[in-house]
């Protein structure tokens, strides 16, 4: 087991090296000057030089490499004597202590990772991705439990019910969430839940008649073997249907401008959600200037960023989930009597459950990055805005920040989901 962590650090730490050489090489040689960026209208040969040394930009691509390596590396060599060195062990930058003396003036630290400053704001790239950090975890965390939990158990309880019009209606579901862009589901879902819903809104009266007539058609057309779940599925079957012939109604209805279909698109108003268009989690009060939660304003974002999640893995529990269904033990269960929660929660979920923790650990770190446009439609305070920000401006120091620290969750996440497999499932041995 120790033998084997170790070695997923090793493979991590190759990983992040990749992806910090890979992104430092695209700054370093693509188009565009920061100090020109920086300077503005005003540039001109003072403020660029100025700027570069300041930056230690006027060093050649590999030294920087290597001096920035440096830096960011928990274990690094500085300088302790000479403080025009470009490893100087500046105490206002870096936060450790010595561990080991190599000579005279070069000694081995260990220390916090240091990512430099921004180029636009001279701040400490660490305390801006921290302040950030937070909004975003929140937001990815509570999208990716809601998916979890919905896609559980709408998965878990389409496989038991493989042939019924749940099947059916979740695979639309699932279909249409990954088939949504992010970017066009929060701008649906903030404009409909938090503008036009927030305090009431039309509900057609349309599809609840149908539901009526679906009812009493499952009353006395299917009395025999009526059950519960058979109104319940008519029930379903008929509100979608008169949903969808209300849609067309109004289509029709726009394009042609008739009157005719007045008295059915016919509609009252039920109660609204509450909920703003946009708005982040902590916000500073105008008059108190006092820093308040507002945990409504996480409800709709949250939504919108865990569609996509939700239809994957839904579809991926219902996939594994039917393949151990149709296993022997299963249906030794069945015959016992056991009940579907027992023999879903009991011995179906665990067996399957090993590719869907796979997705949620992916999905979790790719919403921590990937996050940017549902922030900006839900002017959500999180790493999006700066790091869009960061792009537009050239600003490396903050790029390379907050790729290394997504990165480092990514590494992180695949090895705790190595570790929940031989946890949750024994037959699974990490060598």
């Amino acid at each position: 087991m120790i033998r084997y962590i170790l070695r997923k650090i090793a493979y991590g730490i190759l990983v992040l090296l990749g992806v910090i050489t890979i992104i430092f090489c695209i700054y370093s040689i693509k188009p565009g000057d920061p100090a020109s960026l920086s300077g503005g209208q005003n540039t001109n040969k003072d403020i660029v030089e100025n700027f570069n040394k300041e930056w230690g930009l006027e060093q050649s691509i590999p030294k920087r490499y290597i001096l920035f390596l440096n830096d960011i590396s928990p274990v690094s060599i500085h300088n302790t004597a000479n403080d025009e060195s470009l490893i100087f062990y500046d105490q206002e930058k870096y936060d450790g202590f010595k561990f080991i003396s190599i000579s005279a003036s070069l000694c081995l630290f260990i220390k916090y990772p240091y990512l430099k400053r921004s180029y636009i704001n001279n701040r400490n790239v660490s305390s801006i991705i921290s302040e950030k950090l937070f909004g975003t975890a929140i937001l990815a965390f509570s999208a990716i439990l809601f998916a979890s939990i919905l896609g559980l158990i709408l998965g878990s309880y389409t496989a038991y019910n493989n042939n019924s019009f749940s099947n059916q209606f979740s695979l639309i579901i699932a279909i249409a969430g990954m088939s949504a862009p992010s970017f066009f589901m929060a701008s649906i879902i903030s404009v409909v839940g938090g503008y036009y819903w927030s305090t009431s809104i039309d509900f057609p009266v349309f599809p609840l008649v149908f539901m009526l007539l679906s009812f009493i058609l499952a009353i006395f057309i299917k009395k025999e073997n009526w059950s519960l779940k058979v109104v319940i599925k008519s029930v379903l079957k008929g509100f979608i249907f008169g949903l969808f012939l209300w849609v067309l109604l109004i289509t029709f209805n726009s394009i042609f401008q008739l009157k005719l279909f007045d008295t059915l698109l016919y509609s009252f108003k039920i109660f609204g959600t509450g909920l703003e268009p946009s708005g982040s989690i902590i916000q500073i009060n105008d008059i108190t200037g006092i820093r308040e939660y507002r945990w409504a304003n996480l409800i709709l974002p949250c939504i919108t960023l865990g569609i996509r999640p939700l239809a994957i893995i839904l579809l991926l529990t219902k996939k594994s989930m039917e393949e151990v269904l149709s296993s022997d033990y299963i249906r030794t269960a069945k015959a016992k009597g056991l009940t579907p929660f027992s023999i879903l929660w009991n011995h179906a979920l665990r067996n399957s459950i090993n590719p869907v923790i796979t997705a949620i650990s992916g999905w979790f770190a790719s919403l921590l990055a990937g996050a940017v446009f549902v922030e900006l439609i839900f002017n959500w305070d999180g790493i999006g805005s700066v790091l869009v920000n960061a792009l537009k401006n050239d600003d490396l120091p903050v790029v390379m920040g907050i790729t290394i620290v997504i990165s480092v969750i990514f590494v992180a996440l695949n090895l705790l989901t190595d570790l929940l497999y031989s946890i949750i499932d024994p037959r699974v041995i990490l060598k």
